[in-house]
């Protein structure tokens, strides 16, 4: 079952922060939506993250144009050939980060989280590494498919902390998994597509100060997805923007039968991408 695609993206630099190390991107020919968080500091951050996000675009393009998909790094067992592309193009694009870093010392440490959904065929499957978030709204209720990769939340699945302890926690910012820091294989998820999902994907600088239900209130009442987009960024801001905020929405309908024929992923415009430059 083929599904057309509705997609609105936004990046802001919050209210405190003078650089943005936020990039997001998505490309939808191919069904293909990322959003990073670039981290580093002299703007290596948000090169990193702009380097996650353009590298995982192209090894969609490339191989769709060469007709095949490699696979990059240690092949993942128990999943779909979707999700096994998805952790390749994310390895390929910690390759990049790492070397980037190696051969310019001002660079050194630089890293990015990573989430990112790869939609094709009536399924969709999910990658990420960090503590950037993907949550999927469907029949009016939100479910978060990632979990975040940070010291907090560690200790909240080894039951040391409360979720309402680690929100407060002067540790939230320590995340154990990033992309150019050593080699981590993503965590993978995959899904079968139902009419009318709804994807969200953000990093941190929404998901920590703005709660879940209020995230699912401004959807719900959004009259479209630009407008929520525009909402979900200004609430953050509203409740401090002390970081960098991005978030994107990735909205399915299923085509009519008659179009299934002539549309798959066809999207006039190509791919498309933010970033701070």
């Amino acid at each position: 079952m083929s599904f057309s695609v509705e997609v609105a993206g936004k990046t802001d630099v919050g209210c405190h922060r003078t650089n943005n190390e936020d990039n997001f991107g998505y490309d939808t020919r191919y069904g293909i939506f990322v959003v990073c968080d670039g981290m580093g500091g002299q703007a290596a951050g948000e090169v990193a993250s702009k380097m996650a996000v353009e590298t995982v675009l192209t090894y969609f393009k490339q191989s769709a144009k060469n007709g095949t998909f490699p696979i990059i790094g240690k092949e993942v067992e128990g999943v779909s050939d979707r999700a096994k592309k998805l952790a390749s193009a994310i390895h390929l694009a910690n390759e990049a980060i790492r070397a980037a870093a190696q051969e310019h010392a001002a660079k050194r440490g630089m890293g990015s989280t990573i989430v990112s959904v790869f939609v094709e065929d009536g399924f969709f499957s999910v990658a990420h590494v960090g503590d950037s978030r993907i949550y999927l709204v469907r029949h009016g209720e939100m479910q978060q498919l990632t979990q975040d990769h940070s010291l907090v939340m560690e200790q909240v699945r080894r039951g040391l902390l409360t979720r309402e302890e680690a929100e407060k926690s002067e540790a939230q910012n320590i995340i154990l998994r990033a992309l150019g820091s050593e080699e981590h294989e993503p965590d993978l998820d995959d899904q079968i597509a139902q009419q009318g999902d709804l994807l969200l994907l953000a990093t941190d600088g929404l998901t920590k100060l703005v709660s879940d239900d209020k995230i699912l209130e401004i959807i719900k009442l959004a009259p479209s997805l630009n407008a929520a987009v525009e909402q979900l960024i200004q609430a953050a801001k509203d409740a401090g923007g002390d970081d960098n905020v991005t978030c994107m929405l990735v909205r399915l309908e299923r085509l009519p039968w008659y179009k299934q024929l002539f549309r798959g992923f066809r999207h006039a415009g190509g791919p498309q991408w933010q970033n701070s430059f």
